[in-house]
């Protein structure tokens, strides 16, 4: 029979490992084992293996690769495929050798922690170290990287007084910045506040620096993607290129799922972003204007580099420079300017105590500087305007250019012979470039319609409309006027379907002829989701009944995508065919709080009444899960309101946050 004598004792070990890269300059990784933990190390087994085992358990174990790895265009993934290779091949390796004396069955193979260790090998010249720690009993230990250059040297007694000092100052800034109001009904008030630091704090961690490569193809397009009357370029390139080396600063809607920058999310990230540190924020948004090429195109998905694209199909790896995305980033850019303004006719953020840096200034990732901007620099400000200015108008320019619908051509009347929108780049069952990837639309045509797409266009107009007034193009301001004017005249006239009381996209049957192609969801309810509708608006009656009616949208978790009584719902991939997103509450959420509950108008009351309702349904729900299963997820089932798909998924659904402090 195997007996065990087990020895309780403290143990510290510390290992600097020297290291340098060209872009980090030299520094150390400094692994720490804690002495504040008591360590059980197996003394004897049958096999007398008292001096391996004890020096497994205690030991730090060092590989380093004999071979160094290229920086080619592939570097990344075979870095990824050699440092695993190298490593298990050493365990492997040294196991088979171990093991040998002990293919006797009556003896029998000795404990898995002395076979299973790496070797102390040593190479010079190599840029890979395995770092090997095996215990039996509760452990902790530190590992940090330490700047050659740093003025003040790290250690585990700097950790232990430094990391709470700053957990306490975030919580009290915290409070300053997106409070929980005192009349929100929850019972664990503190469980509530911890929730949404957390996934404030996870959001901001997820933020990260990308560079490399990405692939385009110029030429690629379905038939449907080409007007009719347009003239197509048969001498295009149709294969993938590689472009240029690009690099971003952005945030990421989950690091372990989906670790690289999209359009469509990052509107919605720089919204919380910029609450908690705008000045960050803007570090953030200028990357991502500065992706703007000379077209005005910007690529949905940000897959730089050949890391990146591994955890990506490749049938979604290319990127086409005539598919657009939802203009999200104009959100972001909204919000700014309403901060300024209220600003300027308050006290600064420094008099509130409620400056963004929390150990000092922050100093900028590159590029012009942005610190400083606030509504009492208005000269600071509109430099910082006038130099995103020129690009944004340019990306304008490529969206009415690029993703434009047609009216004339199949008879439609509409008080604008201009403004109408369609998505390219959509496929039989999906429209990816929406955003809203298999929600139900009509068959692929030349001549459809897509209500959201004209909807964001009408929302972009808006937002240059703003910022043309701020740097003092006047001219552009009254154009951007007339076209927001002119779009929201033809989402009336194009897409509302006086037979459904619902806004609908437009398709086109074999005989040419236009027809409404309604589905209710999401899709219905985009001209209240971003306030196109004023508060007195006709049409507001049927999309609040149609919002708050639990047989299609409504349920005790939030806004289903979908409705209930669809014949789609649920079914297939059903991805949007249903679940509940939490960025597309808070859409409706930020529309009644700001326009529809706060302006005189026929519907303010039921307007107030939904939006208490919707606001404790989808808050209540989000949390319940969190506590349930440590996560914050992607979507969230419309029937049972469970947790589903990605998780952890703190991009945009740390938006409940926002909601919390009711901040739209």
């Amino acid at each position: 029979m195997k007996t065990r004598t087990v020895w309780k004792g403290i143990f510290y070990c510390r290992a600097l490992l020297p290291t340098w890269t060209t872009s980090l300059s030299r520094f150390q990784m400094v692994p720490i084992m804690r002495p504040c933990w008591t360590v059980h190390i197996i003394k004897r087994s049958r096999n007398a293996l008292e001096k391996h085992i004890s020096w497994a358990s205690l030991s730090q174990r060092g590989l380093y690769g004999k071979r160094k790895v290229g920086s080619d265009s592939t570097a990344s993934r075979r870095r990824l495929i050699f440092f695993t290779d190298v490593i298990m091949n050493n365990l492997i390796k040294r196991a088979q050798e171990i093991i040998e004396p002990y293919k006797n069955p009556t003896v029998g193979p000795p404990d898995p922690s002395y076979i299973l260790q790496v070797s102390d090998e040593i190479y010079s010249n190599s840029n890979l170290y395995a770092f090997q720690k095996s215990f039996d009993g509760p452990f902790q230990f530190d590992v940090f990287y330490e700047s050659a250059s740093a003025k003040q040297k790290l250690s585990s007694s700097v950790l232990d007084a430094g990391i709470p000092a700053l957990v306490e100052s975030y919580r009290q800034r915290f409070q300053n910045v997106l409070p929980i109001p005192s009349d929100y009904p929850i019972a664990n008030r503190k469980a509530l506040e911890s929730f949404s630091r957390d996934i404030t704090s996870n959001l901001v961690g997820g933020v990260g620096y990308f560079y490399g490569t990405s692939i385009m193809n110029r030429g690629f397009a379905h038939e449907w993607d080409e007007d009719e009357d347009s003239t197509s370029n048969d001498d295009s390139d149709n294969s993938d290129v590689l472009t240029e080396p690009k690099a971003l600063l952005t945030a990421t809607p989950s690091r372990s799922f989906f670790p690289r920058g999209f359009y469509w999310d990052e509107g919605f990230h720089l919204l919380h972003i910029g609450l908690w540190d705008y000045e960050f924020s803007l570090e953030i948004l200028k990357d991502w204007i500065g992706l703007i090429d000379d077209d005005g195109w910007v690529a949905r998905e940000q897959i730089l580099g050949e890391e990146a694209r591994s955890k990506v199909p490749k049938e979604f790896q290319t990127q086409v420079p005539t598919n657009a995305n939802p203009p999200t980033l104009t959100m972001a850019v909204l919000a700014f300017i309403d901060r300024i303004k209220s600003e300027a006719t308050g006290p600064s953020a420094i008099d509130l105590g409620m400056d963004t840096a929390m150990g000092g200034a922050q100093v900028p990732l590159g590029g012009a500087d942005p610190s400083g901007l606030t509504g009492q620099n208005p000269e600071q400000v509109k430099a910082f305007f006038k130099s995103i200015y020129a690009p944004l108008k340019r990306h304008y320019d490529w969206f009415r250019r690029t993703q434009r619908g047609q009216i004339k051509q199949y008879g439609r009347h509409a008080r604008s012979r201009t403004e109408a929108y369609r998505w390219r780049g959509r496929t039989e069952q999906h429209v990816l470039t929406s955003g809203m990837d298999d929600y139900p639309r009509g068959p692929p045509h030349a001549g459809e319609l897509h209500l959201d797409l004209i909807s964001w266009m009408a929302f972009f107009s808006r937002t240059m409309r703003q910022i043309a007034a701020f740097v003092g193009e006047t001219d552009d301001e009254i154009t951007f006027a007339e076209i927001e004017k002119a779009i929201i005249a033809n989402i009336d006239d194009l897409h509302w379907s006086e037979e459904e009381q619902m806004y609908c996209d437009v398709g086109v049957n074999s005989d040419d002829e236009s027809f409404h192609v309604c589905n209710k969801g999401y899709l219905s309810l985009f001209p209240f989701f971003l306030s196109l509708l004023p508060p007195s608006s006709p049409r507001l009656g049927a999309i609040l009944d149609l919002l708050h009616d639990s047989k299609h949208l409504w349920s005790s978790y939030g806004l289903r995508s979908l409705s209930a009584s669809h014949p789609e719902f649920g079914q297939g991939e059903n991805y949007w065919k249903g679940p509940i997103w939490v960025q597309m509450n808070y859409l409706a959420l930020g529309a009644l709080h700001k326009t529809y509950a706060a302006q005189p108008g026929p519907y303010q009351e039921k307007a107030k009444a939904i939006y208490g309702e919707l606001r404790t349904n989808i808050v209540n729900n989000v949390f319940k899960e969190y506590e349930r299963t440590g996560y914050v997820w992607e979507q969230y089932d419309p029937l049972t309101g469970e947790g589903k798909r990605s998780h952890p998924f703190t991009g945009w659904t740390s938006l409940v946050a926002l909601i919390l402090a009711e901040k739209y």
